[in-house]
């Protein structure tokens, strides 16, 4: 049972031992192995005490080794965690050697005890031998980055280092490495816990160790951070003191002949006293000794001794002296900012950093005699740009590593002017940047506090955004540094950057964030006002496959990241980038599952409806970019159209798509939407009570209507449903509303008589023509097609209210400028008019008989319809100059737009009498040239029109006379073409015959 207990004792000690060196902050390393070590060996002394360990003089004796090193190993430990860490890594090497000895004596004891205890470890006797070999073995390290810190302290105090920044960067090295935060509170604790050492030390007597501390602390005590603010303060006004005391005035105090070197000439910085008494720089009567000289160089005595001690009284008497002068010169400082000429401002601040950089110190004087406030205060008042580029230069040097002087700045409302100082020119927003970053360190870290109150001002997040883009480097990666922190710390700030057109932090949260924030990001994302540059710049960041990859979870993650996504599309590349990164069957798959939230079908829509609107099906594939199935995508978006509880923003979205569906694949797609009673859902749409539904569904129609012309027209047969229609002409804004109206209407029977009316009725006219006279190239073709039906030939009327708008002169200009089948129908167009010419043509009496070329009478009349003609009254090409352009179209030989001319030139023919009048005109225009050409390269449909021309042109002998080998020869060339049609070459074998006969 003793020995149950003693067992029990020992693991106790070992696992609190080895707890506790997990968290030593001196030589990590070494101590985490000794850890390791002692936790190996708990499970040992485990199995001694579950399989009671004999009671023997050996076992014991083990025991108690193995609890005496294992105390003295914590007695270590308790040493290094409890005393100095300035103190502790000076002696690394000493505690490594104990460590590494502490380690290998356990080793020793854990042997020993091993073989007390054979036959109950003989399971893991293996382990156990092991452990204690390699205990026993044991080699512990300094780090070399410790050791180089001692290694510069040791230079330092050998060379007798007295220079300040020297003691900044070893301090801050020597911080940093033990974990003590760059404070001068904190550097002050361990300082004085350095001192406490050394008084220890000398109540042991170690008169060598305390003369090495007092050194070591003389050097650190130098550095800045070192400084104890109190006595700081205290010094400044004893100084003050001493200045008014002796009636200092001006801005110097001239140093005593004592201050100055014999050799240096010049005040001494670390005087040393030779043998005879005289003092001199230590560089310079060094360099004179090696020189070789051996006599005092002030009084040419010949030295016994060349040893050099610190004249210590000498120095603080001349460190006295120069912070005398200091208060003198800030004092005068002072007085020069306070007078307000630019140009005393900026030497007042040259002059304090001047100073500043000579001794650290006077950043403290600098504070306590109130300057901080005075200098930001100009900053904010002061109108002169080098004036402010002096002032947050000289800022920057005054609270650079000062915790209480950054504090003065901001509580002087120094924030807010240096901010404004970011969107001045690209020196001064570079000093501004370099001040604020400098503001936000805290030691080592980051102002937290700052932070917080600079993320309220959103003009500095865009400031700051701005920076990111300039060409200084180091502007714009303070700035980022910055935005960074901020948006680290406050989500609110990733979408303020974002709202500023940067997005790395916002594109970083959707990346690695938590649910709950990568959330709030995407639903940000969506609700901002983002151009189509910057929603590319989104893409191009990465922010699609993370925003698709939310998908996956939840409803809220689904709605956020689909409003993202919504958002997104809009951009051409976007869509691209959602294609290939198989986001379209992921998007499909969520709007066509039967039950799902109202919103996440609403942006299912309108993603596909962005995908498809301008690039129809070109991004509906796969990740692999293999074409999605078509058919069932249109079967299941018309069947979503056809719920009567469908939300406006999903209907408008679904008919957006459907229309760039079928835009793009309009073979495929027609008969799909015909097939799924398509019509039928769309038709009723188009008096729909939201315009953008009306537009979509009118666009949508038009793209299939021809399929059912019959069911389009028994819908507008309706007197209200055609006003309802005819509304749609009225969007002058909207041009391609109109051109969608106009193309159903070109679609539907030309012979509805009715409803051509109540399209006259309902005004419809007057828009078709403004649309011609004024529309782009594709709104004319549409117009024309619609204005074709009201100059059918049986409507007399209703061809002259479309000539008295003014649509002959703009059928010509078509004819000369349009597309190809703007010409075709303006020529059709025009034929329907010219069908009415003889009718309206009104022949005087007594006229005489044509001749060819000679008209008898003395009335002009048209040379074509041997009566008064004009283009308003009688519709008359020849009064119209309609030949030549349509002459034009037919040397163009623009296919169907040539048929439709030479029908329109054929109108001109009488049906039985000799037509001289149009044979004269023809020729006069130049038209039987080119109607001879087009036996040779025009359709089947067109030659047959042209021969039927012909054959009654060649009834008058003087055109014959003029072309009748010349059409011979083509008459002939066709009968013999093989592959013609029987019916053309038999009639161009009749009018070859009639030829025959001249």
């Amino acid at each position: 049972m003793v020995m149950f207990w003693a067992c029990g004792s020992a693991q106790i000690l070992v696992i609190k031992t080895a707890k506790a060196a997990k968290d030593v902050l001196i030589e990590k390393e070494s101590f985490k192995i000794l850890s390791k070590y002692l936790h190996d060996i708990e499970p040992v002394l485990k199995q001694l005490q579950l399989h009671e360990l004999k009671d023997s003089q050996s076992a014991r004796r083990a025991l108690e080794f193995l609890s005496e090193d294992v105390s003295t190993a914590q007695s270590l430990i308790d040493k290094c965690t409890n005393r100095s860490r300035f103190y502790l890594l000076l002696k690394c090497r000493q505690i490594v050697k104990e460590a590494q000895q502490a380690t290998r004596d356990i080793g020793r004891s854990l042997a020993s005890l091993s073989l007390s205890g054979t036959e109950i470890l003989a399971d893991m006797s293996e382990k156990v031998n092991q452990l204690h070999h390699e205990m026993q073995k044991a080699e512990f390290k300094s780090s070399n980055s410790q050791l180089k810190i001692i290694d510069k302290l040791n230079q330092g105090i050998l060379e007798h280092k007295t220079d300040q920044g020297f003691a900044n960067d070893l301090v801050e090295e020597i911080a940093r490495a033990v974990g003590v935060p760059i404070e001068p509170s904190e550097i002050s604790r361990e300082i004085a816990s350095f001192k406490q050492e050394r008084e220890e030390a000398a109540l042991r007597k170690e008169s060598e160790e305390v003369f090495f501390l007092q050194q070591v602390i003389s050097l650190l005590s130098r550095a800045d951070a070192a400084k104890d603010e109190e006595e700081i303060e205290a010094c400044y006004i004893r100084r003050v003191r001493t200045v008014e005391k002796y009636g200092g005035k001006g801005d110097f105090i001239p140093p005593f002949n004592s201050f100055i070197c014999p050799l240096k000439k010049d005040v001494m910085i670390d005087p040393v006293s030779l043998c005879t008494g005289t003092t001199c720089e230590r560089a310079y009567i060094k360099a004179w000794l090696d020189g070789g000289n051996d006599t005092d160089p002030e009084t040419g005595q010949h030295l016994d001794d060349f040893s050099l001690r610190p004249n210590v009284r000498m120095r603080e008497s001349i460190e006295e002296w120069v912070e005398r002068n200091y208060c003198l010169k800030i004092r005068s400082a002072k007085s020069e900012l306070l007078l307000g000429s630019d140009v005393t401002t900026v030497a007042a601040l040259n002059e304090l950093k001047e100073f500043i950089n000579d001794n650290s110190i006077n950043k403290y004087w600098i504070g306590i005699e109130g300057l901080v406030d005075i200098i930001v205060s100009i900053l904010g008042n002061s109108h002169n740009k080098d004036v402010k580029r002096a002032v947050l230069v000289t800022l920057l040097v005054i609270v650079k590593g000062h915790a209480k002087n950054k504090d003065k700045v901001v509580d002087s409302g120094g924030l807010d002017y240096i901010v404004r100082c970011l969107i001045r020119d690209s020196i001064t927003s570079k000093a501004a940047v370099e001040l604020l970053f400098e503001l936000l360190l805290d030691g080592s870290g980051w102002n937290v506090a700052l932070l917080k109150k600079l993320s309220k001002k959103k003009s500095c997040v865009i400031c700051l955004v701005n920076l990111l883009n300039g060409a200084v480097v180091e502007s714009s990666e303070k700035a980022e540094a910055i935005l960074l922190k901020l948006c680290e710390e406050d989500d609110d700030n990733i979408k303020h950057v974002a709202a500023a057109n940067w997005y790395k932090p916002l594109i970083n949260c959707l990346h690695q964030g938590p649910e709950s924030s990568r959330i709030s990001m995407a639903g940000a994302l969506s609700k901002m006002e983002l151009v189509n540059q910057n929603l590319k710049l989104l893409g191009e960041g990465g922010a699609i496959p993370l925003l698709l990859d939310m998908l996956a979870n939840g409803i809220e993650s689904k709605s956020a990241a689909l409003g993202a996504l919504a958002k997104l599309s809009a951009c051409h590349e976007n869509r691209k980038l959602i294609a290939q990164a198989g986001g379209v069957p992921l998007i499909l798959d969520l709007l066509f599952t039967p039950i799902v939230p109202t919103i996440i079908i609403e942006k299912c829509s309108e993603i596909l409806a962005n995908l498809s609107s301008a690039n129809g099906t070109r991004f509906l594939v796969d990740s692999e970019e293999s074409p999605l199935y078509l058919e069932e995508i249109v079967t299941n978006l018309v069947s979503i159209q056809q719920k009567p509880t469908l939300c406006e923003a999903i209907r408008k979205y679904i008919l957006l798509a459907l229309l760039g569906i079928c835009r793009s694949e309009p073979e495929r797609t027609e008969t799909l939407v015909s097939g799924s009673e398509g019509l039928s859902v769309i038709l009723p749409l188009l008096e729909h009570s939201n315009p953008e539904t009306r537009e979509a569904s009118v666009k949508l129609l038009s793209c299939f209507s021809h399929l059912e012309t019959d069911t389009v027209t028994a819908f507008l047969s309706s007197s209200k449903r055609v006003e309802a229609f005819v509304s749609f002409f009225e969007d002058e804004k909207n041009p391609e509303l109109q051109a969608a109206a106009a193309q159903i209407l070109s679609l539907l029977p030309n012979s509805d008589i009715s409803l051509t009316e109540s399209l006259i009725g309902s005004g419809a006219l007057p828009h078709l023509i403004r649309m011609l006279r004024f529309g782009s190239s594709e709104a004319k073709e549409k117009a024309l097609g619609a204005i074709i039906r009201f100059t059918e030939p049986s409507m007399v009327d209703m061809q002259r209210m479309v000539v008295e708008m003014g649509v002959y002169p703009l059928l010509v200009e078509s004819l000369h400028s349009g597309s190809s089948l703007s010409k075709t129908r303006s020529a059709a167009t025009m034929a329907n008019l010219s069908r009415s010419t003889p009718n309206l043509s009104i022949a005087p009496e007594g006229s005489g008989f044509f001749c060819f070329g000679l008209n008898r009478s003395r009335t002009i009349l048209c040379k074509v319809h041997g009566g008064v003609c004009d283009s308003l009254t009688t519709f008359c090409l020849l009064k119209a100059d309609a030949l030549p352009a349509l002459v034009k179209v037919l040397r163009e030989k623009a296919g169907s737009a040539a048929k439709e001319a030479v029908v329109a030139l054929a109108t001109l023919v009488c049906e039985d009498d000799i037509c001289y009048g149009a044979a004269w005109a023809l020729h006069e225009a130049g038209a039987i040239d080119p109607l001879l050409d087009i036996l040779l390269w025009g359709t089947s449909d067109t030659k047959e029109e042209v021969v039927g021309l012909l054959e009654k042109v060649f009834t008058v002998r003087e055109v014959v006379d003029s072309y009748g080998l010349d059409a011979k020869l083509s008459l002939v060339k066709l009968s013999m073409q093989e592959h013609e049609n029987v019916h053309v070459r038999s009639k161009a074998m009749k009018v070859l015959s009639q030829l025959e006969h001249y």
